[in-house]
């Protein structure tokens, strides 16, 4: 990686969303003016060339254009690798940026040099003002459970202390770079859901902290009251809950983990959906379970 000579480098990235991509670069624009920046932005896989189009937009930024689809990890991955900030602010193309508190934050880091990561206070845009995010607890060692703290809650201050946090968030997170170059990039196994949760076990492992940073706020326009799952989503997160306890348990441990989800959680989630009438989410569960199978022959 380069030498640092910016404040902070923001990688984001576009698939088919040049609309939310175009308003998210604005919203930088027009808020960022007290640190030094840079921005890329990942094409990853859009089905037009949509880096071209943006990039006469905003000729100050920069666009990397994948033909293919690398997943979550792998487009952020070919971010990071030619960012040069002495942070690195992974945020969805979907987010906006409501002032220019990210000054804040590269300075809580700056002043906490055992923080790897931090996440901002992430808000709903529907309805205005309720979180989304304030923190997550501890995932169970063995049901892989955990909450997101103020989670649909109005937000009224009740969380404006910069707290530990045992996850940030991959919609908004800032990472310092040093901390890239030693444990490495986010793995790209995943595809999507279940990366940066592992990026951050594997920094916690390394004696790093992770903390919310409630002074810095974005909007994300992900809204509350639309269900927000799909066949693909729960597709990856069967296979995926299994990868992250195949990968990030040991011993008797990652045994009952995965009985757990094998024998429990995926026959429950199976059967609730039959029982719904929704089929393409019980096949979704199927082949991910499947699917994690094959990965592990491979």
């Amino acid at each position: 990686m380069a030498h640092n000579l910016i404040d902070i480098s923001f990688v984001t990235i576009n698939y088919n969303g040049i609309k939310h991509t175009r308003e998210l670069l604005q919203s930088m624009q027009t808020h960022l003016n007290n640190v030094s920046y840079e921005t890329l932005v990942i094409d990853n896989g859009s089905l037009i060339n949509e880096s071209d189009i943006l990039a006469s937009e905003f000729p100050n930024y920069i666009f990397i254009r994948s033909e293919t689809n690398l997943g979550f990890a792998g487009g952020n991955n070919l971010g990071i690798k030619s960012c040069v900030g002495k942070y690195i602010m992974l945020i969805n193309n979907d987010t906006l940026l409501i002032d220019n508190s990210i000054k804040s934050m590269i300075d809580f880091m700056d002043n906490n040099v055992f923080v790897a990561a931090s996440s901002p206070k992430i808000l709903f845009m529907e309805p205005l003002g309720i979180i989304q995010y304030a923190g997550f607890t501890e995932l169970t060692k063995i049901t892989l459970r955990n909450r997101g703290v103020g989670f649909g809650e109005k937000d009224v201050g009740q969380y404006d202390l910069a707290t530990e946090t045992f996850f940030t968030h991959g919609a908004a997170m800032v990472v310092r770079r040093t901390v890239i170059e030693k444990i490495g990039l986010m793995p790209e196994c995943y595809f999507l859901y279940y990366e940066e949760m592992e990026w951050c076990y594997k920094m916690r492992q390394e004696g790093y902290e992770l903390w919310f940073y409630p002074h810095t706020k974005i909007v994300h326009k992900e809204s509350m009251s639309i269900g927000a799952s799909s066949s693909l989503k729960i597709y990856y997160l069967t296979r995926n809950r299994l990868l992250f306890a195949s990968r990030n348990r040991r011993g008797l441990i990652k045994l009952l983990a995965l009985i757990y989800q094998l024998l429990i959680a995926i026959p429950a989630h199976f059967f609730k959906s039959v029982f719904i009438g929704r089929f393409d989410f019980a096949n979704a569960i199927v082949r991910g379970t499947f699917s994690f199978f094959r990965l592990q022959l491979n």
